[in-house]
């Protein structure tokens, strides 16, 4: 096989993430982006060694799993669900069997085993979210254009493009409220003949459209995130969207400036147009103050699921000191709270900490502390020594330089809570070789017709046997350098 030429064949099995096995006489090829059974044709666009890619041309056969009709206009150019043709159990069915494959693997290599060389612990399947459409209460829409010079667009980019966009006037992950807004928004910025900014050029005025709502309270928060390019007056857009008919209720409208040069969203300077610049949302009986750039689980109905379980895993933490580390606004915190004599909670994004010393008091708590700085840097500066750990890190896992810091504190039990599976099982094999033992897993869904999911993992500590142990002082990059050496001999 050689790159550019065009192939067909059948998805054998899909891995995680989105990575679908085809096998041809020629040989195996990952083509992203496919369901199980799916008859594709693509094109070789990546070959090194016995690895080679290909790009999804075009979807020749439905797969016998697609039982669905979509349920939104631009399924399936969009890239921003891919199941949803698929009946919900064989989403969730195909995501656990994922994770479960990618741990079981980890675990085996890590010697945690029965005695027939089996995986020795305990998977507890995947639970579903509550709702499975409309569930997002964050939502990150870019401006554009379907195709070069087209009319302006509004809404998610082509699967496989960084550049087309397609207008999500209809997407169901989100409340209809959303499409509302996210009409409204855009046919006045075509009438008043906004350009959207070109990231190539650095030119054009239209960003992003952020909206967040609280999925139980209602309350909403817009947007509008551009370039300093113009400075139009956006009073009569303001009017409009506090007269749309909404179920739930716009409490702020921003502008937001961005003249950075990359996509992501952020903000130079926050304007605000209405109301206010935060919104309440509510998980298990505690209230959070949301702001425009808060981390709050994207599914707050499966976020209750998550926590639940998280809390189950976590048992009695009575008179014990709790550090959560990644702990974004403090959920987790304030949950444990309750049963903890104090929570230590350690997030690297300062808004987020402001956010969740406000939460705290809002909710009346007081043994909740919360630290703004690297997990890293931190734990070398915390005087308390903790007896139960949660992590929550974003989806790279844990720095390969925080990881033995976590481990030489050596509590009995931690909670793992990840948004990768595949950092969680890099993660698992240090944890492994240092003494710990994973007693039990359950995956979350947050993100329905998409191929994310949480995945929430107990570990206990063991006596750790002479021969698996790694020296901490090792610098845990040299760590992961090494093992990667070791899986490419053993290829």
């Amino acid at each position: 096989m050689k790159k550019g030429e065009i192939y067909q064949g059948i998805i054998e099995k899909v891995d995680f993430p989105n990575k679908g096995r085809v096998c041809l006489e020629e040989g195996k090829v990952t083509v992203k982006n496919g369901i199980p059974g799916q008859k594709v044709r693509f094109v070789i666009n990546k070959k090194k060694g016995r690895k080679v890619e290909g790009r999804l041309l075009e979807v020749l056969e439905k797969s016998p799993l697609e039982t669905r009709e979509p349920v939104c206009s631009i399924f399936p150019a969009c890239g921003g669900c891919m199941y949803q043709t698929m009946p919900y159990e064989e989403q969730l069915k195909m995501k656990a069997e994922q994770v479960k494959e990618l741990l079981d693997e980890a675990i085996v290599k890590g010697g945690q085993t029965d005695e027939n060389g089996r995986p020795d612990y305990l998977f507890q399947g995947i639970k579903g979210s509550p709702q499975e459409f409309a569930y997002r209460n964050k939502m990150e829409f870019s401006f554009g254009d379907e195709y070069k010079d087209g009319p302006l667009s509004l809404g998610l980019h082509k699967k496989g493009s960084t550049y087309d966009v397609l207008n999500a006037l209809d997407c169901k992950l989100v409340h209809e409220d959303m499409t509302k807004i996210l009409g409204c928004v855009l046919e006045y910025c075509r009438e008043r003949g906004f350009t959207y900014y070109h990231k190539m050029q650095h030119t054009g005025f239209l960003r992003h459209l952020l909206l967040r709502r609280g999925n139980t309270t209602g309350e909403i928060l817009v947007n509008l995130v551009t370039t300093s390019q113009e400075e139009p007056d956006l009073s009569e857009l303001t009017k409009r969207l506090l007269d749309l008919s909404l179920e739930g209720k716009i409490v702020g409208i921003l502008h937001i400036i961005n003249d950075g040069l990359s996509d992501m969203v952020r903000s130079d300077e926050t304007r605000l147009l209405y109301g206010k610049d935060y919104f309440y949302e509510e998980i298990l009986g505690l209230k959070f103050k949301i702001t425009p750039f808060s981390f709050f689980q994207p599914n707050s109905y499966a976020a209750q699921v998550l926590y639940n379980t998280a809390r189950e895993y976590i048992g009695d933490t009575r008179d014990m000191t709790v550090f959560d580390l990644y702990s974004g606004t403090g959920t987790i915190s304030q949950i444990l709270a309750e049963v903890a004599k104090e929570v230590i909670g350690v997030e690297i994004v300062e808004e987020a900490v402001e956010a969740a010393k406000e939460n705290a008091a809002l909710n009346g708590i007081t043994n909740c502390r919360f630290i703004a700085g690297d997990v890293l840097k931190v734990l070398d500066q915390v005087e308390e020594k903790p007896d139960f750990i949660v992590l929550d890190p974003p989806r790279d896992g844990i720095h390969p330089k925080a990881l033995p810091k976590i481990i030489q504190y050596g509590v009995d039990k931690l909670v793992y809570i990840s948004c990768k599976p595949t950092s969680l099982a890099r993660d698992l094999e240090m944890f492994l070789a240092n003494g710990y033992r994973v007693e039990k897993v359950c995956c979350v869904d947050q993100f329905c017709q998409t191929v994310h999911v949480e995945t929430v993992c107990l570990l206990s500590n063991r006596k750790p046997k002479p021969d698996t142990h790694v020296d901490l002082t090792l610098d845990m990059e040299d760590y992961y350098r090494i093992k990667d050496q070791e899986k490419q001999s053993n290829r």
